[in-house]
């Protein structure tokens, strides 16, 4: 049952860390490849860079609740709402 998960291959989960600039300062970012990956897709899917797709995320997060907590968190959950589009997940 549980295959499809336990033969992953080692890359996609293999930690990557990037550095990114928000507010003028310059930040690491540290995700799992396959986060990178799916960031990426998204951001090419709008004509963004991906530098400019986390800054803009970054910003509404900041305009909406006031501060952003925890950016990688943040990150991975947009990933999976991406691929889970047209579902409504709840808790």
């Amino acid at each position: 049952m549980c295959e499809l998960y336990s033969g992953t291959e080692p890359e996609l989960f293999e930690l990557k860390t990037r550095s990114v600039r928000l507010d003028g300062a310059v930040t690491s970012i540290r995700l799992e490849a396959i986060f990178w990956h799916l960031l990426e897709e998204i951001a090419a899917k709008d004509q963004l860079s991906l530098a400019t797709f986390l800054s803009r995320i970054y910003h509404e997060v900041n305009q909406t609740r006031g501060s952003v907590g925890n950016f990688s968190s943040l990150l991975r959950v947009a990933c999976t709402t991406h691929l889970n589009q047209g579902k409504r997940l709840v808790l």
